[in-house]
C-alpha cells in the first residue's frame, strides 16, 4: 500500500529517513520567492537536487558504457541551475540523505513541472534497507537547452510498505549502499 503524509512525517522524525527533512510542501524561499516545490505532499515527498552536477558532452567521442565508464563523458559542474544540452543528460544527487527502512520499497518519479519542459527524470527504486544519497538522472528530450534548479523539487518519492524481504539492499551489501555525491555506475 502506498504510505500517506503522516506516516512519512513518522518514519522520517522518529527513524531518520529522509535528513534534512520537510515535513510540509515548501513552494517559496525565505525572501518570498517561488520554488519548484519540495517536502511532503499528500502521498510522497518531493526530493530537491543538490548543486552537484554531471553533463554528459560528446567532446571527446566517447561511448557510455556501464561496465567501462570513461569520465570524458561528463564535465562536473557546481551551481544552483544547470543548463543541460539539447537531447543530452545530466546526473545528480539528491540534498536529502535517505535510510530506507527494511519493510519498504521507495519509487522516485519526475515532477510534471519538468516533463512539461522536456526534462525527464529516471525512474528509480530505493530498496528496503538502502541508504545514502539519491543519484538522480535527468534527460533533456527537446531540441532546445533546459533549466534544471538546485535546491529544489526534481523527482517525487512513493512508498510503499510491505513485509520485510529475506535479504534487504543492507544484507547483501548492494554496491551503491552508503553513496554520497553523484555516483557513477558499478560493477
Amino acid at each position: 500500500m502506498i504510505q500517506p503524509d503522516w506516516w512519512i512525517r513518522q518514519k522520517a522524525l522518529e527513524e531518520g529517513m529522509i535528513e534534512p527533512f520537510a515535513d510540509r510542501q515548501v513552494r517559496k524561499n525565505a525572501d518570498g520567492s517561488g520554488v519548484i516545490s519540495f517536502g511532503v505532499s499528500s502521498f510522497g515527498y518531493d526530493l530537491r537536487a543538490a548543486r552537484e552536477w554531471k553533463i554528459f558532452v560528446n567532446a571527446f567521442n566517447t561511448v557510455v558504457d556501464p561496465k567501462n565508464f570513461d569520465p570524458r563523458a561528463f564535465i562536473d559542474f557546481e551551481g544552483d541551475e544547470v543548463i543541460i544540452p539539447p537531447n543530452s543528460f545530466v546526473l545528480a544527487r539528491s540534498v536529502e540523505y535517505m535510510r530506507i527502512p527494511d519493510n519498504v520499497m521507495v519509487v522516485a518519479l519526475g515532477k510534471s513541472t519538468y516533463a512539461r519542459v522536456g526534462i525527464v527524470a529516471n525512474v528509480t527504486p530505493l530498496e528496503p534497507g538502502w541508504e545514502g544519497h539519491v543519484t538522480l538522472e535527468f534527460s533533456n528530450t527537446t531540441p532546445l537547452p533546459a533549466k534544471m534548479y538546485a535546491n529544489e523539487g526534481c523527482v517525487q518519492l512513493l512508498f510503499f510498505e510491505g513485509p520485510k524481504p529475506e535479504v534487504t539492499y543492507r544484507d547483501r551489501a548492494g554496491k551503491y549502499q552508503g553513496q554520497t555525491g553523484v555516483t557513477l555506475p558499478r560493477l
